[in-house]
């Protein structure tokens, strides 16, 4: 067999891109409906939906392995590189909305917000090599 992914990468994209993809686009439409002003939707149901949706995720995982039985994290360095940005993730948001620009998503922010992922991607790979 030819390895065509790397396992950690296209866990990562498929997981953020099932996961993110659509409460970001809600948000994404309701801004470009509102003549480009945030509605009620916003940061705050984007970052409560990933957190629901992360917590579900985790139980889900801890509930279907059978009784008695046990599971290691196989790459390690791969799970401390996420953990690490899942973390500085939430830090990020909390500079922008409260610190930087306070309610207020400026451009710069969200495209250096945007490199943040692949960069992420990209550092999880090299620790899975």
């Amino acid at each position: 067999t030819i390895r065509v992914w790397n396992e950690t990468v296209s866990n990562l994209t498929l997981m953020a891109l099932g996961s993110s993809a659509p409460e970001i686009l809600l948000s994404l439409i309701e801004v470009c409906g509102h003549n480009f002003v945030a509605g009620d939707l916003g940061p705050s149901t984007i970052v409560g939906s990933a957190a629901f949706n992360m917590f579900i995720i985790m139980a889900i995982c801890v509930y279907v392995i059978p009784d008695g039985e046990v599971r290691k994290i196989k790459h390690l360095r791969v799970f401390f590189v996420t953990a690490a940005w899942s973390i500085f993730a939430y830090i990020w948001l909390y500079m922008i909305l409260a610190v930087f620009s306070p309610g207020v998503v400026q451009v710069w922010e969200g495209l250096l917000t945007l490199f943040f992922f692949p960069v992420c991607v990209v550092l999880a790979w090299v620790a899975d090599r």
